[in-house]
């Protein structure tokens, strides 16, 4: 599976934006999609993410309630898109993309068990 995350950007702390992420390859075996940012100076954390059959969704605590997460596809892409409303100064971070396959396992708040990565989007919330 590739990936490509776009969407990225510079906005002011309470606005928004919305990220993408476009998979291609063989998608018919991503067993779940999600959502990790890094700070600058941390670790690379969890954001969001889906189960693909189902639809369940996680969401860190820190963006429960601002950051919605919904699916899409097309005959040959299938599309992650994150909301982020309410935007805080603490959310600025690259964004990654990422999705796993069944033999990753399900700890879907695990950078650990997404196989495939994309390149990574800039969020800059100014105060």
């Amino acid at each position: 599976v590739q990936l490509q995350a776009y969407g990225g950007g510079l906005v002011q702390a309470g606005g928004s934006l919305r990220l993408s992420c476009a998979a291609s390859g063989r998608t018919s075996r991503i067993y779940k999609m999600g959502w990790f940012r890094r700070a600058p100076g941390k670790e690379r954390e969890f954001v969001a993410a889906i189960m693909w059959s189902g639809s369940q969704t996680y969401y860190a605590d820190s963006v429960k309630g601002r950051f919605t997460l919904s699916r899409d596809n097309d005959q040959n892409t299938v599309y992650l898109q994150l909301q982020m409303n309410s935007l805080k100064p603490e959310d600025t971070a690259v964004y990654y993309c990422a999705s796993g396959v069944p033999e990753y396992g399900s700890a879907w708040y695990r950078a650990g068990s997404y196989d495939s990565w994309g390149q990574g989007t800039q969020v800059t919330v100014s105060s």
